[in-house]
């Protein structure tokens, strides 16, 4: 089934060379169908390849999701087209009386920012709030992870010496879980962070729960027990290069950055580059649409308007 994706998108050519079912409002509007409606807020500089990065996974569902893109201010962008984001974006003033059957929050490059200092952060606090009764699930991802967790639990996190950068093998939880199945008992994901909430302080609180893990990168997937959040603290969307991109401005401003780990053949960036997580990225983005946004959902999504998560 097809992510159905605002007319004229760019992200839509990319994805129509890659075989990735997407389909236009115009097309869509003559099916008689209910999509499950998911909201994307953009935290990441590149608008544009986000986005593309996500509805990749989106359209590799066997469900017709109908997106939207949201912005947390609409101060302009350096590395995106005032144009796309005025087309495009909404404001959080647009789709605040909106229920959603999801919610992606993307990373930011902030990892070594105090929350408080980050320049939208009573914005950012704002829209979490409003998903917990307007949303039937919330995925976050990288930043957004770590900054969700501090603000609906107060889980402080710890500022690495050094950027931790690459692709890691993760443990899944052996007990059988939904969000899980499919996975093999070691998978692979990549991190590109600059802080993280110990294991230990995660695996202990009472209120989350932890699915996948690696020994040298901790919490990988962290779910609530009302299974309303998902704390995803690596990218499982990102494309073959991004790492190496990532890596490569990071040379050219001068940083030092550090290679990224297991991902270049034998460590060396100037071998090709071993992508070993696309397969888990995406059974990662169908289950959590299919067994904690479809199966979870009213249809009528008026439904959840001024319930409480756990009432829903």
């Amino acid at each position: 089934m097809p992510v159905r994706i605002p007319d004229n998108l760019p992200a839509a050519g990319i994805l129509v060379s890659e075989n990735i079912f997407v389909m236009s409002e115009t097309r869509a509007a003559h099916q008689d169908i209910r999509p499950m409606k998911v909201l994307i807020l953009n935290l990441m500089p590149n608008k544009i390849e986000t986005e593309t990065q996500l509805l990749r996974l989106l359209g590799n569902t066997p469900l017709q999701v109908d997106v939207e893109l949201l912005r947390i201010h609409d101060q302009a962008s350096r590395h995106t087209p005032s144009d796309h984001m005025n087309t495009f974006y909404r404001d959080f003033a647009e789709i605040a009386d909106n229920n959603y059957d999801g919610l992606i929050v993307t990373g930011a490059p902030l990892g070594q920012i105090e929350y408080e200092s980050v320049s939208f952060w009573d914005r950012f606090c704002t829209i979490i709030d409003w998903s917990r009764t307007h949303v039937t699930s919330t995925l976050f991802l990288c930043w957004a992870a770590h900054a969700g967790l501090y603000h609906l639990y107060g889980l402080e996190r710890n500022i690495l010496p050094q950027k931790r950068s690459g692709v890691f093998a993760h443990r899944r939880a052996q007990q059988p879980h939904p969000l899980l199945r499919g996975f093999d008992d070691e998978f692979y994901a990549p991190h590109s962070r600059f802080a993280e909430i110990p294991l230990p302080v995660l695996q202990t609180h009472p209120q989350l729960q932890v699915l996948a893990h690696a020994d040298d990168v901790g919490a990988y997937l962290v779910l609530s027990h009302d299974n309303r959040q998902l704390f995803v603290t690596g990218h499982p969307e990102y494309h073959k290069y991004t790492l190496r991109d990532e890596y490569q401005r990071d040379l050219a401003a001068g940083l030092a950055p550090r290679v990224p780990q297991h991902y270049f053949c034998g460590d060396d960036p100037q071998n090709p580059v071993l992508a070993r997580w696309l397969g888990h990225g995406s059974l990662l983005f169908s289950n959590w649409l299919n067994y904690y946004v479809y199966q979870l959902t009213p249809y009528d999504l008026n439904n959840m308007a001024g319930m409480t998560p756990w009432e829903r």
